[in-house]
């Protein structure tokens, strides 16, 4: 039997268990929180713009659970809200235990409160992982599923503080890299203006700090936009987002909510004083970060350097999914890495050969091109998503972009693609 052992139980390792599952493999899922889903468990968006596509094709290759999971837990659907089309916004309080047994039916181990300290590595190759309580966990294959966002050090250097978000370092410890720890050196993204790393891009309200009025639309229509009064604009904090497509004119001139559960509030940090100024808000109160006055978590200090199959460049039997694998942002993204690498990782084990998504699918095209842009230094100065900026034009120009199923589904034919995720390899 493969056995297949995912450091991390966001969006992309959920998906990598998933995929080295279907293909054969026992899988054993580590998260160091005792929830999974990581940063999705305040997200909420997919399907926007190109994630629209790009969900579609996932789905057409196999891989689809996951996303056939958040249309079940949507909020809302068809959206459209500044520069976004027909999104959709699951419910960020009840999608964790969905999830969590979307997983388990697969026979996954999944494993909370489980942290690791350290790998063991014999030459090119990672043997076991040891854990805090000084358990070896052996395997034969390891996907780096860990992230890029924390640890406190790194909101403490580049950021403002820590602003207590949903990693919660300070109770279940800082963030591993499975990458550094196999002495394979990172690559730092960076904000617009040159220093490193990024701030997440939306804040979460209590609900029920909304005036009624801006609630009741909120949980009619999914979104409420608010001019903000002109003393109020500013512009300065756009460049620090990781959301590149929400650092436009519109995010500046407008409070922009969303309906995820929470009130998902389009902007990394505010200050409560002035939030407070604006009519309908007299009230409000954060629910994530807690200190989302002042400040967000910070992102992209620790980006794995692989090939376009998503294996690390100096290890033998490592890949690595999510904002581990490049400067990408969202779920959608997340989900579309964390297919590739758990379904190389029991290729690997196999000798055969890697797949590598053709760049006639956007799912292909991303990975190749944020891949090329991070070669460069400007490249590393922006995040690359489906749903907007640099990428999501590059999608339109290339005629990657559509909204047809059964266009999407005919290109992933053509390809020779379709339910390769549901093969079993073994």
């Amino acid at each position: 039997m493969i056995n297949v052992v995912i450091a991390g139980g966001g969006w992309s390792g959920c998906a990598a268990a998933i995929a080295a599952a279907k293909a054969g493999a026992q899988v054993m899922l580590l998260e160091r929180t005792d929830m999974l889903l990581g940063t999705g468990l305040v997200g909420g968006i997919f399907r926007n713009n190109g994630r629209y596509t790009a969900a579609e094709e996932s789905i057409a290759m196999g891989g689809g659970d996951l996303f056939v999971a958040m249309d079940a837990n949507s909020r809302h659907k068809g959206v459209s809200f500044p520069g976004h089309s027909h999104a959709s916004l699951y419910d960020v309080s009840s999608m964790e235990p969905l999830v969590k047994q979307v997983v388990e039916n697969y026979g996954i181990t999944v494993r909370t409160q489980a942290r690791i300290i350290d790998v063991l590595k014999y030459g090119k190759v990672i043997q076991a992982l040891v854990m805090d309580n000084g358990e070896i966990i052996k395997g034969d294959v390891f996907v780096d599923t860990t992230g890029t966002a924390g640890p406190m050090g790194n909101c403490l250097t580049y950021g403002n503080g820590c602003a207590m978000c949903i990693m919660r370092c300070p109770s279940f410890g800082p963030r591993i890299s499975l990458t550094a720890k196999a002495q394979v050196k990172e690559v730092m993204g960076q904000k617009a203006d040159g220093s490193f790393g990024a701030m997440s891009g939306s804040c979460k309200l209590n609900k029920d700090s909304l005036s009624p009025e801006i609630r009741t639309k909120l949980e009619a229509e999914g979104v409420v936009v608010i001019p903000m009064p002109e003393a109020l604009r500013r512009n300065s904090t756009l460049g620090k987002k990781a959301c590149s497509q929400y650092a436009i004119a519109e995010y500046a001139a407008n409070l922009v909510l969303l309906d995820t559960g929470h009130c998902k509030l389009m902007t990394s940090f505010f200050p409560l004083s002035e939030l407070r100024a604006v009519p309908g808000l007299e009230n409000a109160r954060y629910e994530d970060p807690y200190s989302g006055g002042q400040g967000n978590s910070m992102r992209y200090l620790g980006i794995a350097p692989c090939s376009n199959t998503l294996r690390v460049e100096g290890v033998d039997n490592l890949f690595c999914a999510g904002e581990k694998s490049g400067v990408f942002v969202g779920h959608t993204e997340a989900v579309v890495t964390g297919l590739l690498a758990g379904h190389n990782a029991v290729r690997h084990c196999l000798d055969m050969q890697y797949l590598e998504l053709p760049r006639s699918l956007a799912s292909g095209d991303i990975i190749a091109f944020v891949h090329e842009r991070m070669g460069t230094k400007d490249g590393l100065r922006l995040r690359y998503t489906f749903s907007g900026s640099v990428y999501f034009e590059r999608m339109k120009s290339l005629s990657l972009y559509s909204t047809d199923r059964n266009d999407i589904g005919e290109r992933v034919a053509k390809c020779g693609l379709t339910d390769v995720y549901n093969q079993c390899l073994v």
